[in-house]
């Protein structure tokens, strides 16, 4: 039996933030040996052909999420959302770096949909999850091992122990629940705000357990949450 956790998104959030779609899957048996080159590439390709067009800072999945930092206060050139900040990168360099198969799959896919895709490992979560406003006693571990205090009404993914899971809401994500390669239990969230979000969120979860299941023959559930039904237990 996998770990039990329950994943939302506080009142607060949807009451600031009436347009947030936020899509959840859960998949089991994940293992660091798997093939995902070609979903990969054809990810890649599609991100690059939106790129060729018009570059990041014009899609409306990134527009949506800077005008979100800048009603938190946060400068949205300054700390940018995940998915603009992968864009960016694959924009310059013309690939990402390869990190474990499912990281590379959910950043791929992350780029061809312009939306920021996080995964946590759930034997690294304490408790539920919640997305909500800071109260500025988290406790939030970088990938290099430090530790920093969130400000408090930052928006961040906060457990039941009271660690951060991610800061700046769609910034940034701690090293504390990165996936490694004893992960094996996942959960996987996209959020998005623009304006075509309940069509897009749907057709990224549907696409994203297709691979999971190609590539790890698991049976990921999934959900897309609304303000009526806020919750998804894994």
């Amino acid at each position: 039996m996998g770990i039990t956790v329950y994943f939302q998104h506080e009142p607060a959030l949807w009451r600031d933030f009436p347009a947030l779609v936020p899509g959840v899957l859960h998949a089991r048996g994940i293992t660091p040996d798997a093939q995902v080159d070609a979903p990969v590439a054809r990810y890649a390709a599609a991100a690059a052909e939106r790129l060729a067009a018009a570059p990041e800072s014009r899609f409306p999945e990134v527009q949506a999420w800077r005008r979100a930092f800048s009603t938190l206060g946060i400068k949205p050139t300054q700390y940018r959302c995940a998915s603009e900040s992968l864009l960016r990168r694959f924009r310059k360099d013309g690939s990402l770096p390869r990190i474990h198969p499912l990281i590379d799959l959910c950043n791929a896919v992350s780029l061809a949909y312009g939306i920021p895709v996080g995964v946590f490992d759930l034997s690294r979560i304490g408790g539920d999850l919640e997305v909500r406003y800071a109260t500025g006693d988290e406790a939030y571990e970088t990938f290099s091992g430090g530790v920093e205090r969130p400000d408090a009404g930052e928006v961040v993914f906060a457990d039941g122990r009271g660690r951060a899971h991610a800061r700046r809401w769609t910034n940034r994500q701690s090293g504390h629940s990165a996936v490694r390669t004893t992960t094996s239990d996942v959960l996987i969230i996209a959020e998005a705000l623009h304006d075509t979000a309940p069509q897009d969120v749907p057709k990224l979860v549907s696409a994203l357990a297709d691979e999971l299941r190609a590539t790890w023959s698991t049976e990921p559930t999934t959900g897309v949450l609304t303000r009526e039904a806020p919750g998804f237990t894994c």
